[in-house]
C-alpha cells in the first residue's frame, strides 16, 4: 500500500504584512497613475474647459480627437516634425546604443586583455557622472567641429551608454559560456560571426532592455537638446512643448496644446513598455542573479 504524497506547506506571511504591502503598492500606483488619468482627461478639454472646469473629470462635451488633430496641424504642423525627431533621435541613438554596448561588454567578458578591468572600472565612473555635467563640455566640443545645432549634435552623445556596457558585461559573463565559443572557434567560425550568431542572440534579453532604458532616456532626454539646438525645426518633443509653455501667457490655446502633445509623447513610451516588458524583467532579474 503506497502512502499519500504530503505537500509542504507553504506559509503565507501575516496578514498585517500583506495589508501594508498591498496598501504601499496601492499608494504607489496611485502615484504613477493619476497624473496619466489627468492628462487623458484634459486632453478632451478646450482652453476654456482646461481651466474653468474640475480637473479630474472630463467637460461636458468631450473633444478628444478634435483636439488632438488640433496639436498637429497647429503652425503648418510642428508638432509632427517634433514627434519625428524624438523618434529620430531616439530609435536611432537606442539601436546605436545597444549595439555598442553589447559589442563592448561582451568583448570585456569574453576576452582578456592588460588593463580590462581599469578600462571596466572607467566604464563604472561614466554610469556615475550625470549628463548634465557633460552637456556643456560637448556643446563646446560640437561647436568647434561644426556639428552645434545639426542632428548629430544629439544623436552622436545618445549613442554611448556606460550603464549598458555595464549590463552586457555582467550578463555576458553569466549567460554566454565559454566552453560554447571554443566549440564554435574549434568548428572554424570567426570571432565576428561568433559574436554575431551566438553572443547576440544568448545575451538578447539584456540587449532589449538597454534598448529599452536608453529609448526612454533619449526620448525623455531635454537639457542636452537645449544646449546644442537653436533651430526649433530640430528640436525634439520635450524641447518643443516647452517653448510652447513660454508662449502661453500670450496664446492662451497652447496651454490645451502643450496637454495634448503630453499625451500624445507618452503614447509611444507606453506602447513600447507594454511590448518589451516581459524581455525587460528576464534581463535584469537573469542577469544580476547569474552573476
Amino acid at each position: 500500500m503506497t502512502r499519500p504524497t504530503v505537500r509542504p506547506r507553504t506559509t503565507l506571511p501575516p496578514v498585517r504584512y500583506r495589508i501594508i504591502t498591498a496598501s504601499l503598492l496601492t499608494v504607489a500606483a496611485l502615484y504613477f497613475l493619476v497624473p496619466v488619468y489627468w492628462l487623458v482627461v484634459s486632453t478632451t478639454k478646450n482652453s476654456a474647459e482646461l481651466f474653468g472646469t474640475f480637473g479630474f473629470w472630463f467637460a461636458g462635451h468631450p473633444d478628444p480627437l478634435g483636439h488632438l488633430a488640433d496639436v498637429l496641424t497647429y503652425d503648418h504642423g510642428i508638432y509632427a516634425r517634433w514627434f519625428a525627431n524624438s523618434l529620430l533621435y531616439a530609435g536611432i541613438g537606442a539601436v546605436c546604443a545597444t549595439l555598442l554596448s553589447a559589442a563592448a561588454g561582451y568583448a570585456l567578458a569574453k576576452f582578456p586583455f592588460p588593463g580590462r578591468e581599469a578600462v571596466f572600472n572607467l566604464v563604472l565612473a561614466g554610469v556615475l557622472i550625470p549628463g548634465t555635467a557633460l552637456a556643456l563640455p560637448l556643446y563646446f566640443l560640437f561647436s568647434a567641429m561644426g556639428l552645434a545645432d545639426t542632428y548629430w549634435a544629439v544623436l552622436i552623445p545618445s549613442v554611448v551608454s556606460p550603464f549598458g556596457v555595464y549590463l552586457c558585461r555582467i550578463y555576458a559573463t553569466a549567460a554566454v559560456p565559454d566552453s560554447l565559443l571554443e566549440a564554435a572557434r574549434i568548428d572554424g567560425a570567426g570571432e565576428a560571426r561568433i559574436f554575431a550568431g551566438v553572443g547576440l542572440r544568448l545575451m538578447t534579453p539584456a540587449l532589449v532592455t538597454v534598448f529599452l532604458f536608453q529609448f526612454v532616456h533619449i526620448w525623455n532626454n531635454y537639457f542636452l537638446p537645449l544646449v546644442m539646438l537653436s533651430d526649433s525645426d530640430l528640436y525634439p518633443i520635450q524641447l518643443g512643448l516647452t517653448s510652447w509653455t513660454g508662449y502661453a501667457d500670450r496664446q492662451p490655446v497652447l496651454y490645451q496644446y502643450t496637454v495634448g502633445g503630453a499625451f500624445l509623447s507618452v503614447v509611444p513610451l507606453m506602447v513600447l513598455m507594454t511590448v518589451l516588458q516581459r524581455y525587460w524583467r528576464a534581463g535584469l532579474t537573469e542577469g544580476s542573479v547569474k552573476a
